[in-house]
């Protein structure tokens, strides 16, 4: 078996695994000879996480067969926080079933691997009537604004605008984003639509992606599931999937 991955920063690596922490403990990743996949999902199931990682986006890559290698997050996580921003990283498998996490030139670390414990997460199949296309920093900065009042996040999209809002016991907040904003860089809707999502599970992972996604798109329709890509430079895709609030 021969599996090596080398990225030519650290930033990526660092982005996806800390988006992969908000939601899990341990993590599963698939590597094949067209590059490194993870999907999992929230021991509540409210939340899924999608990645896929070309074999291009590396600076050096080989994988001769398909293999499955599961790591704990907050483990891999310290070991790679330990990389500058400029360090290359290496991961690979030792012939003793080892991972080893080489950063930079001269700093190689050796992680024990963990049983797979992966079950296939099936991707919602939802037609989406509404999306909409803004900066990850315009997004944070959303959230943030409504986490005054909230808890959770109200997006309702009209053919002319996005309205992001929020109402708790201390009061309430609404931000509208017309069509043509500098802000809104999408906004296309098949029928209006209104979903309310948990702030509980959005900041962790829009702040984990963090400075290195430019954009972001979110898609949804009325009380179904939120779908949101990161367009990160060099990775192929981040999906995020959470659930809608049922109002009980």
């Amino acid at each position: 078996m021969v599996f090596s991955a080398k990225t030519s920063g650290s930033d990526d690596l660092k982005a996806i695994i800390s988006a992969i922490s908000t939601l899990v403990e341990e993590a599963t990743f698939v590597s094949t000879a067209e590059g490194i996949s993870f999907r999992g999902m929230d021991p509540s199931h409210v939340a899924l996480i999608d990645i896929s990682w070309p074999n291009s986006a590396f600076e050096k890559y080989e994988c001769d067969s398909d293999i499955k290698f599961g790591v704990r997050i907050d483990e891999f996580s310290k070991l790679i926080k330990r990389a500058d921003k400029k360090d290359s990283i290496e991961i690979s498998i030792s012939d003793d079933n080892m991972l080893i996490v080489t950063i930079g030139k001269n700093k190689k670390y050796k992680m024990r691997l963990i049983e797979s414990s992966a079950t296939d997460t099936p991707l919602p199949k939802i037609p989406y009537n509404a999306k909409i296309g803004l900066t990850n920093v315009e997004f944070d900065k959303i959230l943030g604004d409504v986490q005054v009042v909230s808890d959770y996040l109200t997006i309702r999209a009209t053919q002319t605008k996005a309205e992001f809002s929020g109402k708790g016991d201390s009061g309430e907040v609404a931000i509208d984003l017309e069509k043509g904003s500098e802000q809104l860089t999408e906004l296309s809707v098949k029928e209006e639509s209104t979903g309310t999502y948990s702030l509980e599970y959005l900041n962790p992972v829009v702040k984990a992606v963090g400075t290195s996604v430019g954009s972001i798109t979110c898609e949804y329709s009325s009380a179904k599931p939120l779908r949101i890509e990161f367009k990160v430079a060099n990775i192929g895709r981040i999906h995020f999937y959470l659930a809608p609030r049922v109002e009980s």
